[in-house]
């Protein structure tokens, strides 16, 4: 570290410092926890003759001959052996240099995987160097770095070599905690993990389970806990609305319902309620599956923001979404005599006007979609900000919104639930709500695998379903044709489906797709809601919020081109009257691994949260936070799944170390964070 606290520069020159910050390296601090994806036993000699196909081994080898030859294209053959055997040694793209290295009766050393040849055993472009008789041998496993274009695993193994010898490994792990968490220590893990000795298990090193990486995983999920619980406090410091009801606004609501709350429900209200209630902001996530009743929990906080004197505003990522909780809100709301404004990008002038001054005046709840935050949008006095589907909307956006009042309180949702190891790591700095339990009435979903070859049959399948007086979706991803993909399109399936059932059955078939005009949008979905459509072939602008009771059958076209989120998303379409539901996943073969693993999970799950938990597993969380990442530190070498455990310790010992511990806690943000390390404002 430098006197000023931060940590010291790479030493290297301008050139090699910008190829360094390309794989994000700027100190020596960094280099130190840049750990090798692999490594490679140099520390022996396989003769040839022991050598087998498939093998990285390394060789020691006299050259019998050298030879560039054109054909089949252009190549240096290389034939060289030791007392027991030859081999081939192919080079596809060579240097004047290596061709002068590699002349006949040279020694060399080559490490690379043997393979089995036309002409026998052969090394396609192996690494390797000219010894001597006397040429000691590595007393280490040569470790293999992530790196970039011009940046040789030479270069790196040099530097992160001077950096293990003069940096600072000083612990930040106070001893107490060290001795009960039953870790090595970290200077001791890192020396092991950049030059494991001889006789080291290559398996244990690579599958990651040496103690050694165990203490540099929970160091980096350590790191991230420390960072987003940091986050959380310092919001704890932030000043926001007292939002106590004056009134019973909430209940009246909740007797004009058809329904009755879930006990998840009530649950969710009442920690709701209480954050609320608090001087500083809540920051909180409510996430459930499909169904699981969040708008209703969404209304009631919004009724305690307008009986303390307060606006709410509900933001949605589409406008077809926007405009169901507009007009759902309005329907429970309006008859208690809450004013609801709409703001949407679609508004005609003269509307628009009407609504920015009643948002900016008398509007006790405003719904729209983006608009919210643009500039000109003034809320009188915003308490509460709710932000649906929020992995849709950026940090800016979420931002944004917040700026629009006196640091309101946010609620989060997310109809795609969130692994509880996710959770407890990339959503650490939120207060998460869980909806555990679906609503009693929803109808269990079939769910059924069917080949594209049988489309007919699905055709049927709908014809059949419609006459019994129910309606269907018939979902696309593309809306224009892709020639690499080969996607049916949403226009396509259109015109199949109205000459296989409107022309020919006399049923009436709609059309919905992200290029129509919002108001075309909304027409479609209005006549499809009030039964006057009976198929709506759309694309995945149905895939949240949309809620017809009388639709229960969704096929969704070209399922293995889905998410398994976006493919429990659609069917959770339906199954939402009193009538039992279906859902097809027409597919088009061959399919590829991770598309057969997909469709077996959606085919044999019904939980939201068993899905996203195997989804977390094929994707990684990189993907699956999405934009929800602004200073979170994504992790490098711990995994969710099989790291549970230290993510669990982590957490614990980020709140003790805070409290007691802060110096150090700061230590170990600047080694493992750097720069990197920010507070979120999301």
């Amino acid at each position: 570290m430098t006197a000023t606290g931060a940590a010291a520069p790479i030493r290297a020159s301008d050139a090699l410092r910008k190829k360094l910050a390309k794989i994000g390296l700027h100190s020596e601090a960094d280099l130190l926890v840049h750990l090798p994806l692999r490594y490679e036993d140099e520390t022996r000699i396989t003769p040839v003759a022991r050598a087998f196909g498939g093998e990285a081994v390394q060789l020691e080898l006299v050259v019998h001959n050298n030879e560039v030859q054109f054909r089949p294209r252009r190549q240096m053959v290389v034939r060289a052996g030791d007392d027991s055997g030859e081999i081939t040694l192919r080079f596809f793209s060579f240097y004047p240099s290596q061709q002068a290295a590699l002349a006949e009766g040279s020694r060399i050393r080559v490490f690379g995987e043997v393979r089995g040849g036309f002409f026998g055993l052969e090394m396609v472009h192996p690494r390797f160097h000219k010894v001597t008789d006397d040429t000691p041998l590595p007393e280490a496993m040569t470790p293999i770095y992530p790196t970039t274009a011009g940046l040789a695993n030479s270069a790196l193994q040099k530097l992160i070599g001077r950096a293990l010898a003069d940096g600072d490994l000083y612990e930040t792990l106070p001893e107490d905690l060290l001795t009960s968490l039953k870790l090595p220590g970290l200077k001791r893990s890192l020396n092991f993990l950049h030059h494991p000795p001889p006789g080291t298990e290559l398996e244990t090193l690579h599958a990651r389970n040496h103690p050694a990486w165990r203490r540099v995983k929970f160091d980096e999920v350590l790191a991230q806990q420390l960072s987003l619980r940091r986050a959380y406090l310092a919001r704890r410091e932030q000043g926001a609305p007292v939002l106590r009801a004056r009134d019973d606004l909430g209940a009246r609501l909740l007797d004009r319902l058809p329904f009755g709350l879930t006990g998840a429900q009530a649950r969710a209200m009442a920690e709701i309620g209480a954050d609320l209630a608090q001087p500083y902001p809540m920051q909180r996530l409510l996430q459930g599956d499909v169904g699981a009743g969040k708008t209703i929990v969404a209304a009631l906080a919004a009724c305690q923001a307008i009986s303390a004197g307060w606006q709410a505003a509900f933001m949605a990522p589409t406008e077809i979404l926007a405009e169901q909780h507009y007009l759902k809100l309005s329907a429970w709301l309006e008859p208690l005599g809450v004013k609801v404004a709409w703001l949407s990008g679609s508004l005609k002038s003269k509307a628009k006007r009407e609504q920015l001054a009643a948002t900016a005046s008398e509007a006790q709840l405003i719904v729209g979609t983006h608009a919210l935050i643009q500039d000109g949008v003034d809320f009188a006095k915003l308490g509460l900000a709710v932000v649906d589907e929020q992995h849709r909307f950026g940090v800016a956006q979420r931002l944004a919104l917040r700026k629009k009042g006196n640091n309101p309180h946010q609620l989060m949702m997310s109809a795609t639930p969130i692994p509880r190891t996710l959770a407890m790591s990339y959503y650490a700095d939120l207060d998460v709500t869980v909806l555990d339990e679906l609503p009693p009435g929803r109808t269990p979903i079939k769910t059924r695998l069917v080949a594209d070859n049988r489309r007919d049959d699905v055709v049927g399948f709908v014809k059949k379903h419609v006459e019994e007086g129910r309606q269907a979706y018939w979902v696309c991803p593309l809306i224009e044709e892709s020639e690499a993909l080969q996607l049916q399109t949403a226009q396509e399936t259109f015109e199949f489906l109205n000459a296989n059932l409107g022309q020919i059955s006399g049923l009436t078939v709609g059309l919905v797709h992200g290029r129509l005009k919002p108001d075309e949008k909304q027409a479609v979905m209005s006549a499809f809601a009030a039964g006057e459509i009976d198929v709506l072939v759309a694309t995945t602008v149905i895939e949240v919020g949309v809620d017809v009771p009388n639709a229960s059958l969704m096929v969704i076209e070209h399922a293995e081109r889905f998410g398994l989120s976006q493919l429990h998303q659609l069917r959770g379409r339906v199954g939402r009257g009193q009538y039992e539901s279906s859902c097809v996943l027409l597919y088009a073969g061959p399919l590829g691994e991770t598309a057969r693993q997909r469709l077996k999970i959606i085919f044999e799950n019904t939980d939201g949260f068993e899905i996203a938990r195997q989804d977390l597993q094929i994707r990684g969380p990189g993907e699956f936070v999405g934009s929800r990442q602004s200073g979170v530190p994504l992790l490098r070498y711990a995994d969710l799944e099989l790291d549970a455990d230290l993510v669990e310790m982590a957490r614990d010992v980020a709140e003790t170390m805070l409290k007691e511990h802060p110096e150090l806690a700061e230590k170990h943000l600047q080694r493992w964070l750097g720069s990197r390390e920010e507070l979120l404002k999301s």
